[in-house]
């Protein structure tokens, strides 16, 4: 169950540090808002279990970002919409960003920002020099180097927010999925994430992608 009270607090903290000197309105109903959304019932994977997660791997890897409470800002955002059968989530996740941080009294600059880091989930693909970027998708993709049990809850789950799609459809779409991850020359670009993930998340993306392929043969 995760800590409501702790994810405000860690919103807030954030929030603060993005806005600076010049503060703005009360954190807490920004914060009450993207919880609400992270708890829809339609979630299986992408709830405030992965929202937290992601958050603690931004905490591991803040040292390589250049704005840190910018990408926190981004990972609150990043699936803060998210109907499994849209296509559009990460744009739609941008826009409530570049609606809702002016108002909460974040800079122009800096909402843009959050906003570029959001869609850029879309690929997870961030150029070299873009540290933000890479902070935001390595956290993002952390799952991917779990260990066996848990990457086999993190499959079930997101075969759970699918439910709608036909097991031979849904094998399919998420066999391309692993197929264009493991064509990336790198699945994690910040240093910690190359030395600590890399291996383990090629490894069980394989082994998914091998179990799909085998499910898909006929008899």
């Amino acid at each position: 169950m995760a800590d409501l009270d702790a994810l405000r607090t860690r919103w807030t903290r954030a929030l603060e540090g993005v806005r600076g000197p010049a503060g703005g309105p009360d954190p807490a109903p920004y914060a009450d808002n993207l919880l609400a959304r992270w708890q829809e019932p339609q979630r299986r994977y992408h709830t405030l279990a992965h929202l937290t997660a992601v958050l603690d791997h931004v905490d591991v890897l803040e040292t390589y970002a250049d704005d840190p409470d910018v990408v926190r800002l981004a990972a609150w955002f990043h699936d803060a919409v998210y109907l499994p059968d849209r296509s559009e989530n990460e744009e739609r996740s941008a826009r409530l960003a570049e609606r809702a941080l002016p108002e909460a009294g974040v800079p122009p600059r800096k909402t843009a920002e959050v906003a570029r880091l959001v869609r850029l989930t879309v690929t997870h693909d961030p150029a070299e020099g873009d540290r933000d970027g890479q902070v935001l998708c390595d956290a993002d993709l952390a799952i991917l180097a779990a260990p066996p049990s848990a990457y086999a809850a993190y499959t079930a789950a997101v075969r759970e927010e699918y439910h709608f799609v036909p097991n031979d459809a849904f094998r399919t779409g998420r066999a391309a999925i692993l197929g264009q991850l493991l064509d990336l020359p790198r699945l994690f670009r910040t240093p910690y994430g190359a030395a600590e993930w890399e291996a383990t998340a090629r490894y069980n993306l394989r082994s998914e992608l091998d179990l799909l392929t085998s499910q898909a043969r006929p008899e």
